[in-house]
């Protein structure tokens, strides 16, 4: 089957992956893999954008990533997996593309002070941090990708890269960047376990590395209705973070799940044994393939020499007509 185009797209390692980067990301991209020619790199030098100061568990975070996304189904027979420090070729285009965007345009970027303010513990103040719209272009343009999976915030960061591919395809009267399109994705969002946004900051994550049992003593201390102190009072499902899991979790139990919840004819103790029982339906068998993975770790490391392979002779060709159009190939 001829497949309809070239997607690339990355994940920082920051740490253990966790239930709303394989429901916001990581479902999709296996699923794209059958249909698309999928590049998918670990973004560590994005990871040093904000995380400079701390490298100590650099590599494995790196680790953890990798072996996320084999248990989850990435196939290195259908996707180039690479390491995106491992192509040098990422930082020479950056560097490139560093000398031609108006620092005007990396102002404006939609989350550029949003972060600022949200991170004033961290000294995030650095040319890296302003300049990430550059290299996540360096990232898509280099491999001349058509399609970048998407959600509709990530619209405007994307036409930021769209906006250097033109700028330098007019400097250099080239046309050698085509402009790549949003492959809208509808992701499926989950709360923490508090409700709030699923983040490793706020510690209210279930990770795709927690055993059966973590993940269960987590299911079970979750936050439901506040209002509701015995297990016969009618609940309020909507402001239930138990609820929410079981929309995605335990969708042909949906109406029965709300019915009783507002009728008092379940408790909550109950409703999270249900819970239990339907997200182990994914999260065991990840568990049980990601200790297989842990225990191939020359398996993976192949997999990476393999996919940096692929991504570095595509990129040193970019790069050789990049130098080309730029007249700075002098030999």
């Amino acid at each position: 089957m001829s497949k309809k185009g070239i997607i690339l797209s990355g994940m920082r390692p920051t740490g253990s992956l966790h239930l709303g980067n394989y429901f916001g990301a990581l479902e999709n991209w296996v699923r794209l893999q059958d249909e698309y020619e999928c590049y998918y790199f670990v973004a560590d030098y994005h990871a040093l954008t904000t995380g400079y100061e701390n490298t100590d568990d650099y590599k494995d975070n790196i680790t953890n990533v990798l072996v996320d996304w084999l248990a989850a189904g990435l196939d290195p027979e259908k996707s180039t997996i690479f390491i995106q420090s491992n192509i040098k070729e990422h930082a020479e285009l950056h560097l490139l593309f560093s000398m031609n965007v108006p620092l005007s345009w990396l102002y404006r970027c939609p989350t550029y002070k949003d972060q600022l303010n949200q991170m004033k513990d961290r000294n995030i103040s650095t040319y890296g941090f302003l300049g990430y719209p550059c290299l996540q272009a360096a990232d898509i343009l280099m491999y001349k990708a058509d399609f970048v999976p998407v959600g509709e915030d990530q619209v405007p960061h994307l036409e930021l890269t769209r906006e250097i591919a033109r700028r330098f395809n007019f400097l250099y009267n080239c046309e050698l960047f085509p402009e790549p399109q949003p492959l809208l994705t509808k992701a499926k969002v989950l709360p923490g376990l508090d409700g709030r946004k699923m983040s490793k900051s706020y510690n209210n994550t279930i990770a795709l590395a927690d055993s059966p049992e973590v993940v269960q003593k987590k299911i079970m201390s979750m936050i439901t209705d506040p209002q509701r102190i015995h297990k016969t009072d009618p609940g309020n499902p909507d402001v239930c973070t138990v609820y929410a899991y079981h929309k995605l979790f335990s969708e042909d139990e949906v109406p029965e799940i709300e019915h009783n919840c507002r009728n008092g004819k379940i408790g909550c103790v109950e409703c999270k044994r249900k819970l239990v029982k339907n997200v182990a339906k994914l999260t065991t068998p990840h568990y049980e393939r990601r200790q297989e993975w842990l225990k191939r770790t020359d398996d993976v490391k192949d997999i990476i020499r393999k996919g940096d392979e692929k991504a570095r002779e595509i990129a040193a060709n970019t790069m050789s007509q990049v130098r080309k159009v730029m007249n700075i190939d002098w030999l």
